[in-house]
């Protein structure tokens, strides 16, 4: 294993230094940085040409000039780098270590959020193939991967920017969209669960009446404006978390398993108010990274108490369980910073916004408004990403999902009598994760590539935007420190996958043969 990695790591470096050689030549060569000074008639644009030439090595042909930039990035093995300058005189990674954490705040959400709702509606509308919901789940799969990204966020800014703005200010909710969404959730819902007609209608009927009562009670309450889930309700949510995640994990039948996750939603009631008390007075990031340690730390001696033998399904249990309470906790403390936040001055009762990585005129200090107002301002382009990215990995799962149901081994597996999650999480789920692998790993490398359009079109600087401007400026030493951080976390992102493919799948040896 460790000769196939070596070997690997060689093939990518050359790789590597072909690509990046040829992109710099082919860039050096296709544009001019001096050609704004040449017809400028400024006195000082001569002495501008000489300093620019003499800065940027513009009097050394490209080949050569090459070795210098490489020069520079091979200074990363004595712990110095160097990408050299921009065309401003700015030290270009001052621009890379300010784009990075924007594109990987604004990027990385919606990879995830994609990855998780293209697998789990691809292995939903496999176990429903030609079901209606297996048909709306395709249509809506290609309309979405079909759509221009800018155009999505034109109408996200529209929609749920300016018109929820617009009704935050009196949020009642009209009987005309409680009715249109309570029919829309009933037929969602009816489609998924599907079964018999009697069975779809009592569904959807069902279905319809709770999300219209819902709804009504939300906005009789004015609900949107002064958001909450308080102890109750939040219990309740927990409650259902431990229900589905047993279900998905280990099967409602794993008595441990289901008392382990059931007893982390009674922790989490009791340490609801001491959990307020912290945040009000102690919040930071520091804190919530202590409480989630506490969290799988209670989750592991829970395990170890309630499973006598085979603890650590029951463990893995109680920990996801106690993981998505501890989100469902903190949600509602961010429901509870809302009002407030839009109370500001800064915010003036409008805080969905448009465009921009933060609102400037929030004052800083208050730990949940800052976070808060990340988070709405990450809002409306993860939405967009989201919708664009996560059709791909609902068409793709779902046929991976589909051959392998069609193998011998499963129905091998059914044939003894083991359930259906048994046979779905087990056997077939983690051979369909081979394949995927590969894509969700070469999208989290190219999560730091940015989103040119999507950073244009909400006013993000990010390294989309760092990409875009090397080009349009001639700037070579920036196109190519973009070029270098992409192009080497993809290389890399194809060793990791290969390496997964071997822990996933037992039959893979590589290095051998």
């Amino acid at each position: 294993m460790v000769a196939f990695i070596f070997r690997r790591l060689g093939m990518l470096a050359v790789i590597l230094f072909g690509s990046s050689f040829i992109l710099y030549n082919m860039a050096a060569i296709s544009g001019d940085p001096l050609e704004g000074l040449r017809t400028s008639t400024d006195p000082n644009a001569a002495r501008q040409m000489a300093v620019l030439t003499n800065e940027l090595k513009l009097d050394v042909p490209p080949p050569l000039r090459y070795f210098i930039w490489l020069r520079g990035i091979l200074g990363l093995f004595v712990g110095h780098i160097d990408f050299g300058m921009t065309r401003d005189a700015q030290l270009v990674s001052s621009a890379i270590v300010t784009a990075v954490p924007t594109t990987v705040r604004l990027v990385f959400f919606a990879t995830i959020t994609a990855i998780i709702l293209g697998i789990t509606i691809g292995i939903v509308t496999a176990l429903r193939q030609y079901s209606r919901f297996d048909y709306a789940m395709t249509f809506v799969a290609f309309l979405m991967f079909s759509l221009p990204i800018f155009w999505v966020a034109v109408l996200l800014k529209e929609f749920l920017a300016i018109q929820f703005n617009n009704f935050l200010a009196n949020p009642q909710i009209p009987n005309g969209w409680i009715i249109g969404l309570s029919v829309a959730n009933g037929v969602i819902w009816s489609a998924i669960i599907s079964g018999d007609r009697k069975r779809v209608w009592q569904v959807f009927v069902g279905v319809a009446l709770a999300t219209g009562g819902l709804l009504s009670y939300l906005s009789i309450t004015s609900w949107f404006a002064k958001p909450g889930l308080g102890p109750i309700v939040t219990f309740g949510l927990s409650i259902g978390i431990a229900y589905g995640v047993t279900q998905l994990s280990t099967g409602l039948k794993n008595q441990a398993a289901l008392r382990s996750a059931q007893t982390m939603a009674v922790i989490s009631l009791i340490l609801y108010y001491p959990n307020q008390y912290l945040f009000d007075h102690y919040a930071s990031g520091l804190l919530i990274l202590g409480q989630l340690v506490t969290t799988f730390a209670i989750a592991a001696a829970v395990g170890l108490y309630f499973a006598k033998t085979d603890r650590a399904p029951t463990i893995r249990t109680a920990m996801i369980a106690g993981f998505l309470i501890g989100v469902i906790t903190v949600v509602d403390r961010f429901m509870h910073t809302w009002n407030p936040y839009m109370s500001t001055d800064a915010v003036n009762f409008r805080p969905v916004p448009t465009t921009g990585q933060v609102n400037p005129l929030l004052e800083p200090g208050n730990f949940w408004f800052s976070s808060l107002d990340i988070l709405v301002h990450m809002f409306l382009p993860t939405i967009a990403l989201t919708l664009i990215s996560f059709a791909g990995y609902i068409r793709y799962s779902r046929g991976t999902l589909l051959d392998v149901l069609n193998q011998d081994y499963i129905r091998t597996a059914r044939a003894k009598g083991l359930t259906e999650r048994t046979v779905i999480m087990r056997h077939a789920f983690r051979n369909t994760m081979i394949p995927l692998t590969t894509i969700m790993v070469v999208d989290f490398a190219g999560i730091i590539g940015g989103a040119i359009i999507t950073e244009r079109v909400f006013g993000w600087i990010g390294m989309g935007t760092l990409f875009n401007r090397a080009i349009t400026t001639f700037d070579l030493n920036l196109l190519m420190a973009v070029f270098f951080i992409t192009g080497s976390l993809t290389v890399l992102a194809n060793l990791v996958a290969d390496l997964l493919y071997s822990a996933l799948d037992p039959r893979i040896r590589t290095g051998k043969g």
